[in-house]
């Protein structure tokens, strides 16, 4: 193991296949899910995330001179701005049109995931100093990496907030964003939570989720291997269904939820609705360490509140009684606030190579930064927690 001292060589990987998982996993830890070996090599080994979808892996590792991993991050050249969930096709139109070339560009994430997770992956058995020394290696790493392959910009995104203030030390622009948590405060069931809110929006809740029961729906609580491969079929075709009702983009391929299902089936959680026995819903959720997040949903049929119920209620069920501190619930949604789900800052970080360009994204972000903080705070006054004096 490097003990930071010795000779280091960082290397660019196009595939995750290039590393074990063992190596990967060292630096990745167990904390999220999504930073896993086994999550981002079934992205690609599904043709998900790929050369030919955009996504053309250039992953970082940092070795020491026995070729022991120190240090990584998962790294893409891409071509396009899909699968991201930090919108910059403004900035693409802007430079294009002032006679700039946008793409390729970096990005530093998780494909097609906007979960907030650590992206300077460090090997933990490193003293603490040693492993803040590889992730200033990893920020240098990949700013040099843009500057060898001359691309436009590199974005990271979604990263700790620990994180996104050493990419701000380092020079990176700092861009902030919200989404809708929910926060397990020691509840030991649901009522519990409900006691938590105003009498308005307890009745709500109750109403929603009678409305679900009369339904006669069933609703199972699946994990690992209990997940049949016909409820895998299922679940894509919900999946698929989702996407096309709202003219989206079907990133994920059916082969990624088997090799996921496979590679780390002990952290799904997957939602299925069934009617007559027949699946008609389901939302799928990862579990961390102490989060369950949610990613993907779909329906096939119309029922009433049936998208809060598997979306929200269940996962809010589902971290009380396993414990979990965090419910993250996907992306965007103001309508999670009145469930309980509160907002929480965001964040992603910003290189951009031409100097005139970069500042006037920069004053973009001072404008947008001050907007998001006035919306967060207006959300925050229509909490349904009751009013504490």
């Amino acid at each position: 193991m490097p003990d930071g001292r010795d000779a280091v060589a960082i290397k660019v990987l196009q595939s995750l296949s290039e590393i074990s998982p063992e190596a990967w996993n060292a630096c990745a830890g167990d904390a999220n899910p999504f930073v896993r070996h086994e999550f981002l090599s079934a992205l690609e080994d599904s043709g998900s995330a790929t050369r030919e979808t955009g996504w053309l892996g250039q992953h970082l590792v940092i070795e020491d001179a026995a070729g022991t991993l120190a240090a990584c991050a998962p790294l893409y050249l891409k071509n396009h701005s899909y699968g991201e969930y930090v919108f910059d096709w403004g900035w693409a139109d802007a430079y294009e049109r002032a006679g700039g070339r946008y793409y390729p560009k970096l990005q530093c994430s998780v494909p097609f995931t906007p979960a907030t997770g650590p992206r300077l992956l460090v090997n933990k058995d490193l003293a603490e100093d040693q492993q803040r020394e590889m992730g200033t290696a990893l920020i240098a790493g990949m700013m040099q990496l843009a500057q060898n392959l001359n691309v436009s910009s590199l974005h990271v995104t979604f990263p700790t907030e620990d994180e996104w203030e050493r990419f701000g030390d380092a020079g990176y622009l700092k861009r902030i964003g919200q989404q809708f948590h929910w926060e397990n405060k020691g509840f030991e069931t649901f009522d519990d939570f409900l006691a938590e809110l105003s009498s308005r929006k307890r009745k709500n809740i109750k109403k929603e989720r009678r409305a679900v029961e009369e339904a006669d729906l069933e609703i199972r609580v699946l994990s690992g291997d209990e997940v049949t491969a016909d409820q895998w079929d299922a679940f894509f075709q919900f999946y698929m269904d989702t996407t096309d009702k709202k003219w989206g983009q079907a990133y994920l391929r059916r082969d990624f939820f088997s090799l996921l299902a496979e590679r780390m089936g002990e952290a799904v959680v997957l939602i299925l609705v069934e009617k007559d026995g027949m699946p008609v819903a389901g939302a799928l959720n990862l579990k961390g360490r102490d989060t369950l997040y949610g990613r993907n949903w779909g329906c096939i049929a119309d029922y009433k509140f049936l998208h809060f119920e598997a979306c929200y209620y269940q996962a809010i069920d589902y971290a009380i009684a396993h414990g979990l501190k965090w419910v993250e619930a996907g992306a965007q949604g103001p309508h999670k606030v009145q469930r309980g789900y509160l907002p929480q800052q965001t964040y992603s970080a910003h290189w951009i190579a031409d100097k005139g360009f970069r500042d006037a994204v920069s004053d973009f972000l001072d404008d947008e930064a001050r907007g998001i903080s006035r919306e967060m705070s207006a959300y925050g006054r229509f909490s349904p927690f009751k009013k504490v004096d």
